[in-house]
């Protein structure tokens, strides 16, 4: 199926329905255009408070279903119901709902309490054996959005300002602390590091790095060695460019072919206009 991404596994049947599930923001609204440009049948699970209520209208009422977050059986339900042959996660659940202020009903219940560690990797992944169990393929989550990942090289068109030894230092914390599952980003600064990213998220890092001196610093964004692509896969988008701007940072080095770029061409654009170079890394 690579016609339709290289990301897709042989057995896809894209005649059967794609099931999104959606989180926040706009990369699942770009995978949902994306498949249906071709062709592909999608459908659409979405959460209360967090799925953007445009996506949701996109969707004809028989074709999309209202859930709380955490209603993880009412999902599985939704599945079936759907006929889905796949099922592909897109868009970030707020985190802090994974431990105040979501709604588990029985299933869900019965999946943490089975858990010994509770974070992203582990619920998501107990959750990816439950829709895999139905005969339902969840998929890579980079699936239809070949052409909006960061590439190899500068991506904003010129030479880009950190020298490769800094680069390099960058890309070693941040593989560190992957590795460690503390979080696939951090901030450094002629061979200091500023600020790592862990539960808070890519934002709060950014604007605590803010505060001490950032000329020269560097945002570097990577992936876990054993990455599990069908959840928790890193993304840089408008969002992220507006809070390095804040901060005072005005270099990125995303690793390439991995990180989503949420609407590439918008964001080397914005990029461009602001001065902030990015930088692909292999």
């Amino acid at each position: 199926m690579a016609a339709l991404s290289a990301f897709l596994p042989a057995s896809f049947n894209s005649q059967r329905p794609l099931v999104l599930i959606a989180g926040q923001g706009v990369y699942p609204m770009l995978v949902a255009a994306q498949a249906r440009a071709a062709g592909v049948p999608v459908r659409l699970v979405a959460f209360e408070e967090e799925t953007t209520p445009e996506l949701v209208a996109s969707f004809a009422a028989q074709d999309r279903r209202m859930l709380r977050v955490g209603q993880v059986g009412h999902m599985l339900d939704a599945l079936r119901d759907f006929g889905a042959g796949a099922a592909l996660m897109a868009g970030q659940i707020t985190p802090r709902r994974l431990f105040k202020g979501l709604h588990p009903d029985l299933k869900a219940t019965r999946i943490l309490l089975s858990l010994k560690r509770r974070n992203a990797e582990t619920i998501f992944g107990a959750i990816a054996a439950e829709i895999e169990a139905l005969g339902v393929t969840l998929l890579d989550a980079r699936c239809f959005l070949d052409n909006h990942l960061a590439t190899a090289g500068s991506m904003t068109g010129k030479r880009f300002p950190i020298p490769a030894e800094y680069l390099e230092h960058g890309i070693q914390i941040a593989r560190e602390c992957a590795r460690l599952d503390i979080g696939q980003g951090c901030v450094v600064r002629q061979g200091t590091v500023l600020a790592v990213e862990a539960f808070e998220g890519t934002d709060e890092m950014l604007r605590r790095a803010g505060a001490f001196k950032t000329e020269d610093a560097l945002f570097v964004k990577t992936v876990k060695v054993r990455q599990d692509w069908r959840f928790d896969v890193p993304c840089f988008g408008q969002r992220t460019l507006e809070t390095m701007r804040e901060a005072g940072l005005s270099a990125a080095g995303l690793e390439a072919g991995k990180v989503i770029m949420l609407d590439k061409p918008a964001v080397l654009e914005q990029a461009r206009e602001w001065k902030i170079q990015l930088f692909g890394f292999a």
